[in-house]
């Protein structure tokens, strides 16, 4: 039965599952199904985006990655509720924690590396969605009661609706308002520019995601998250009531998120609000169905080497997205090259070279933390 004093393994296991999603299961998925393209296609647009409206297995790991970063804001901010006013210490901890993500993100996707101005893209990152929807919710928890976070939540909601009922809900992927906004704001150092040899640049057609007007329904979904940690948090219920409370808030929200669909469609690229709240309560129902079978029933056998990632969750993404293995893969399997499944081989080479590390760290308890 799960306790409040005593970390939640469900956390971490869903958190390295999501992580799992990503940098194991689907690259070696999609490798699959290229080499075996007949029969797949629906297996394939399971793990990638879809490329506009509607959602697919793949458009639930960067939502569940904010969600579990708000998770953690009721347990390790707890004694800010407890009588403990926050000091200069407690807002420098969070300045850094937001610059060490944006500057994460921009090792990862921002172009950081290249050394050179014109290629750096200031916004363009998980990490740093993160960054922004962590700090208006530790904020927020910190200072203002339940109710009145959840009435920041539905400002940061409406406002975002809003933006887009001011311009008569355009939705075209190239001149919608949230797009609007990045090109102007961002310019050239927007993700998606595409440079010419002759120092021109233009905006790539092909690029739809949109970052700033869209941090507010990150730190909408930040929020979802720190509300179910309240949740669990709660001693008011037993463990399995809590379960059942969040999986009812899930329904609530995936059913809100298909009701307000047909208005606002479900896309992932510019977080629509109808995104915002499906996504939102699919996390609830994988973290009240995780939590209930984890920290409630105690079923984690099996399921234990998911923390290898959950619990060193940053640096397995930060190494999966920025470093490639596949020179080292290739040295060792070039033999097998004339193999019809070669790129699948290749692949789980590579995913499996970055669980041999994590392994490693996990074994030797080392956690690295931002």
């Amino acid at each position: 039965m799960a306790t409040l004093g005593k970390r939640l393994a469900s956390l971490d296991i869903l958190r390295g599952a999501d992580l799992f999603l990503l940098l194991w299961l689907g690259p070696v998925v999609r490798a699959f199904c290229k080499v075996c393209p007949d029969g797949t296609e629906w297996l394939s647009a399971q793990f990638r985006h879809v490329s506009w409206e509607g959602f697919a297995l793949w458009d639930i790991i960067m939502p569940l990655f904010l969600f579990m970063s708000g998770i953690t804001i009721p347990f390790s901010m707890a004694r800010y509720k407890n009588g403990l006013k926050p000091d200069r210490k407690f807002y420098f901890k969070l300045l850094k924690r937001f610059l060490l993500l944006f500057f994460l993100g921009w090792i990862v996707q921002g172009n950081l590396l290249e050394f050179d101005w014109k290629l750096f893209h200031p916004y363009a990152n998980t990490l740093q969605a993160i960054a922004v929807g962590y700090v208006v919710a530790a904020l927020l928890f910190v200072h203002f009661k339940p109710r009145w976070q959840i009435v920041a939540a539905f400002i940061l909601f409406a406002a975002y609706w809003i933006a887009f009922a001011c311009t008569g809900m355009n939705l075209d992927g190239q001149d919608n308002i949230a797009m609007f906004i990045d090109k102007t704001v961002l310019g050239s150092h927007r993700d998606g520019v595409k440079w010419a040899a002759d120092g021109t640049w233009r905006f790539r057609t092909g690029y739809q995601y949109t970052w700033i007007l869209s941090s507010l329904n990150f730190a909408v979904t930040v929020l979802l998250g720190c509300f179910a940690g309240q949740m669990l948090k709660s001693e008011r219920h037993t463990p399995a009531r809590r379960a059942l409370l969040v999986a009812a808030a899930g329904a609530a929200l995936v059913a809100a998120g298909l009701a307000v669909s047909p208005v606002f469609p479900i896309i992932k690229k510019i977080w629509s609000s109808s995104m915002t709240l499906f996504s939102g309560g699919l996390c609830f129902l994988l973290l009240a169905l995780t939590y209930y079978l984890v920290d409630v029933r105690g079923w984690h056998k099996g399921a234990d080497w998911l923390k290898f990632y959950g619990m060193n969750a940053i640096t397995a993404y930060c190494i999966g997205e920025a470093v490639k293995f596949t020179s080292v893969s290739e040295s060792f399997l070039h033999g097998f090259s004339s193999w019809a499944s070669y790129p699948v081989l290749i692949a789980f080479f590579d995913a499996s070279i970055l669980f041999g590390i994590l392994f490693l760290m996990y074994k030797n308890k080392v956690f690295l933390k931002v």
